[in-house]
């Protein structure tokens, strides 16, 4: 008989592997969209319900680390030697509630998608990607080792990518994808590269065991180049400037639930730039430098974002650049984290804007999540995202204007 204990231990997996099994049946489910769907929103509350216990559990006891292929808590292979190299899942309050961001947002666009499937046909493609897409973020959250971050990261940009094409009537769906296919794969790739740097040189992939070395070794030119890949891919993946390009094409030509995930997956990528850079680069590692790049990045989203958001007509390009601006908040967090930590005096400033940072990630996913929705129940109803063209939404929309 399973223990309380040991079924809180399993709940981190199961929210991952329950709708990443699912992904895979879904397809087969040929010319049954109502199904089809059905299951995949049955999922999606599931998991949500996974990750409300996961939450608690992780109040109540603490962190919870599940390691796969062992019983116990045990991390090396074999028992005892100290060296962690077994894929694990390692999830504490900041994750639990990343995770938790993450099953609410995805329960939300899969309910909201119920209507959205009686204007379109291959629902069941739609619905296994949107799972696959779940997976992906919910295991870029919990995992514990840097190789499996590389492997969640290229299952969550494969099933945006045809999410974003989803629509491939619309020339518009095609160009957004291949821009999102293009730097998805150049980010795969320089991180697989930045993974290559810290196995060579310790030996290890978990991202526990290799902050413990940093720390010990310090802040070798190996490790700052791989510290400037991570900065690089997960700000490029999260849409900030200078390389926001694919931001506002994918944004709007994506169907509203579709959208609302698609920000929720940058979201999980600035947390996963948080969580590697403030794990792997601790206080004791002078990383100021690289705090100010991050400052200026920020700052440049921060103005660029809302300055091209201010002509715009199309309401979903609107919200994609300021979406952009608001990355530039969050990144400035971690910027002014990485740049004040190492220093005494301002240690304090330092934490402030990491919980500020990480908490607008979460404030961000909800609000965000919520404006794209009515962005759709918009287009729905009018036909159009032209601004201009929206007038008299009091009589069209009576009910919810």
């Amino acid at each position: 008989m399973i223990t309380t204990e040991e079924f809180q231990t399993l709940l981190a997996p199961l929210a991952v592997l329950i709708p990443l099994f699912i992904a895979f049946v879904l397809p087969f489910l040929k010319k049954n969209d109502r199904l089809s769907h059905g299951i995949a929103t049955a999922v999606a509350v599931i998991v949500e319900a996974l990750v409300v216990y996961l939450v608690y559990s992780v109040w109540d006891r603490g962190t919870i680390i599940y390691v796969f292929g062992q019983k116990g808590a045990t991390t090396s292979i074999p028992p005892g030697t100290g060296v962690p190299v077994r894929i694990m899942f390692e999830v504490d309050a900041m994750s639990s509630f990343m995770g938790l961001t993450v099953a609410t947002v995805a329960m939300g666009a899969s309910i909201y998608s119920l209507a959205f499937i009686k204007k379109h046909s291959g629902i069941e493609k739609y619905s296994s990607v949107m799972m696959l897409m779940l997976a992906g973020m919910l295991g870029l959250v919990f995992t514990g080792d840097i190789f499996n971050l590389f492997v969640f990261f290229e299952i969550l940009s494969i099933a945006s990518c045809a999410l974003v094409a989803f629509r491939t009537k619309r020339w518009e769906s095609g160009e957004a994808a291949f821009k999102y296919m293009v730097i998805s794969t150049l980010g795969g790739l320089f991180l697989l590269f930045a993974v290559g740097i810290y196995y060579i040189q310790y030996g290890v992939l978990n991202i526990a065991a290799i902050a413990s070395y940093i720390s010990f070794t310090g802040m070798t030119r190996l490790n700052m180049i791989a510290l400037a890949i991570l900065i690089g891919v997960f700000a490029m993946k999260a849409g900030g400037v200078p390389m926001h390009f694919w931001t506002p094409d994918a944004y709007a030509a994506a169907p509203a639930p579709i959208t609302i995930m698609l920000k929720t997956a940058s979201l999980t990528y600035l947390y996963a730039l948080f969580r590697t850079t403030f794990t792997l680069y601790s206080i004791s590692v002078d990383v100021r430098t690289v705090g100010w790049i991050i400052i200026i990045i920020g700052l440049l989203s921060m103005f660029i974002g809302v300055t091209m958001a201010i002509p715009q007509h199309d309401v979903k390009r609107l919200m994609a650049y300021h979406a952009i601006s608001q990355t530039g908040y969050m990144m400035l967090g971690v910027g002014v984290g990485m740049a004040t930590l190492g220093t005494a005096a301002i240690n304090t400033y330092g934490i402030k804007a990491m919980e500020g940072g990480i908490f607008h990630i979460i404030n961000n996913a909800m609000y965000k999540g919520l404006l794209f929705l009515t962005a759709g129940a918009l287009f729905y109803a009018t036909g159009t995202r032209d601004l201009n063209k929206m007038g008299g939404l009091a009589r069209r929309m009576p009910v919810t204007t």
